[in-house]
């Protein structure tokens, strides 16, 4: 992924989400930007023009934490900050020399805790959203999604969007599609040279109206 884009798209859309009013700044007579100008968020963030004009171009390598996190409080970012900081980190990270990547596992001990989980579904799932194990209430549960796989991994980003049971499955499927999108953002700034993620990211754009608007609004969410 194209890091310095996707640092790009994501501040300027935060930064037109704040109206000055949010942000304690006068307003008068009408404004040619929707939101803050990056005059205002550097003033917000105790930083020159110059700089924060850079790191919405796309540069965010050698930026501070503290600098990140007054640029956070300046769009107010909330529990979305970490985003910030995962794009920081991928910027300063060059991409890895492409391996052998291994097949996905769960290991013994949490396959036992999962076993012991017999009163309630639970599934263990990695970072590409694929279902790596699952108890048996869980595999009932989500029935239709483990239907469309013969074998474990299935992917419940595939499902939720290529699926056509999943809209019938999800009693509030747009909502759930929507939360989903913004959490694979997530992912995908954690993870950002990881190759298969990438193809996944692709394939869901191309092939999903939905997601393809979604994953454009720049929205992120934090499961807690």
């Amino acid at each position: 992924m194209d890091n310095r884009s996707e640092v790009r798209a994501f501040l300027t859309s935060r930064r037109a989400k704040v109206s000055p009013q949010q942000a304690g700044i006068p307003s008068h007579g009408r404004r040619r930007v929707e939101g803050l100008r990056r005059g205002e968020v550097a003033a917000l963030a105790g930083v020159s023009v110059e700089y924060y004009t850079r790191l919405e171009h796309g540069n965010l390598a050698g930026a501070s934490d503290s600098v990140l996190d007054a640029i956070a409080r300046a769009l107010r970012l909330d529990d979305t900050e970490t985003h910030l900081h995962h794009l920081a980190r991928a910027a300063a990270t060059p991409p890895a020399r492409t391996r052998r990547v291994k097949a996905p596992g769960v290991r013994a001990p949490v396959r036992l805790v999962l076993e012991a989980m017999t009163g309630l579904p639970a599934l263990v799932r990695d970072h590409r959203f694929d279902i790596l194990a699952a108890n048996p209430l869980a595999m009932a549960l989500y029935e239709p999604m483990f239907a469309a796989g013969e074998v474990l991994p299935v992917n419940s980003m595939r499902f939720t969007f290529l699926n056509p049971h999943a809209q019938a499955f999800y009693p509030d499927w747009a909502q759930v599609a929507r939360s989903a999108v913004a959490a694979l953002r997530i992912a995908a700034a954690r993870n950002p040279h990881d190759q298969h993620l990438v193809n996944l990211i692709g394939k869901l754009s191309m092939r999903s109206d939905p997601f393809r608007t979604w994953w454009a609004t720049q929205d992120v969410y934090v499961h807690q």
